[in-house]
């Protein structure tokens, strides 16, 4: 694999723009026979507005790239053989797709010439491990050969979580469905948002913050200051330190805290409850960090989730 280069968001692609792609636009939808593969399992949709969150999860679990055009039907055996690789190996990779012609920006902070192009992602550091159509060799390279090496790689980095599931076509069913596929922002919540997609986490918090004052029932807000409290102290950890201080001072409470803190930004929930509440068990003097670190993560799940459920009633016998 090549060197890992730095994200470059200023790099200009004048001039880079593929005339033959024009040749190869469709008009079928994603997931319709014969069109672009849909999402699903361990396979994501990715935009510039969910790209810095998805970046952040790569020091969970290893991530693999995809960037294509979702109307270049030469992208679409390579979306799907992708997409099949990597759900064979159930979330020990996630394959993540950005549409360059709706995501620009990614195409140039990686330095993208066209697509389809494909990275590793690791801790936040891409891979290019190739531009253009791949051959069926070439292909059967990458899914056999690369992929695992990925892995590998991430796994000796310390990055060994697991990668969350998602049912097929969850986005469309609930349009389908008459409910919008991404939430509403309300509009005094937007600055609190921007704040965020900007990676200025703690003022983010400061503004959600706000809100819950004034409404201590705005479950939106206390989700978000909860979910900015938490990027703000983590995302840009050393997962590999992390997880090793925190095996090395397995009494140590701060370690602890820190490594369940990756655990959530990777979406490994239960793992990050568990974690903390077999922590508590053998150490009742560190209660009320614990309790309050609990209460924030259990803001950041559906209401009704189960996982939640279940660590606050284990989490009351703990205390009393």
């Amino acid at each position: 694999m090549a060197e890992q280069p730095k994200f470059n968001p200023g790099l200009s692609l004048a001039g880079a723009v593929d005339l033959e792609a024009l040749k190869h636009k469709v008009d079928a939808e994603a997931g319709q026979a014969g069109g672009a593969p849909a999402a699903g399992g361990y396979v994501i949709d990715t935009d510039e507005n969910t790209f810095q969150a998805m970046v952040q999860t790569s020091a969970t679990f290893p991530i693999l790239l995809l960037l294509w055009v979702t109307n270049d039907d030469r992208c679409f055996d390579v979306a799907r053989k992708l997409g099949d690789a990597v759900n064979k190996l159930e979330g020990k990779i996630q394959l993540s797709r950005i549409d360059i012609a709706k995501s620009p920006t990614i195409a140039q902070a990686l330095q993208a010439q066209g697509a389809p192009a494909i990275y590793g992602l690791v801790g936040g550091r891409p891979m290019p491990i190739m531009q253009g159509v791949p051959s069926d060799a070439e292909m059967q390279q990458i899914t056999d050969t690369l992929i695992p090496q990925i892995i590998q790689m991430a796994q000796q980095a310390g990055v060994t979580g697991t990668a969350p599931y998602q049912e097929a076509g969850a986005a469309e069913n609930a349009e389908a469905n008459g409910k919008p596929a991404e939430e509403q922002v309300p509009p005094e919540h937007q600055k609190a948002d921007q704040l965020a997609q900007e990676g200025d986490y703690a003022g983010a918090a400061v503004e959600y913050a706000k809100f819950m004052e004034a409404n201590p029932n705005d479950a939106r807000a206390a989700r978000e200051h909860s979910k900015a409290l938490l990027l703000a102290r983590s995302a840009t950890a050393d997962v590999r330190a992390v997880r090793t201080a925190a095996a090395d001072n397995p009494d140590d409470v701060d370690a602890q805290l820190a490594v369940a803190d990756i655990d959530m930004i990777g979406g490994q929930i239960e793992d990050a409850f568990n974690r903390l509440l077999d922590f508590l068990a053998g150490h009742k003097t560190d209660v009320e960090p614990v309790r309050k670190r609990l209460l924030e993560y259990f803001a950041i799940p559906a209401a009704d989730d189960a996982r939640v459920a279940r660590a606050r009633r284990r989490l009351a016998t703990l205390m009393y």
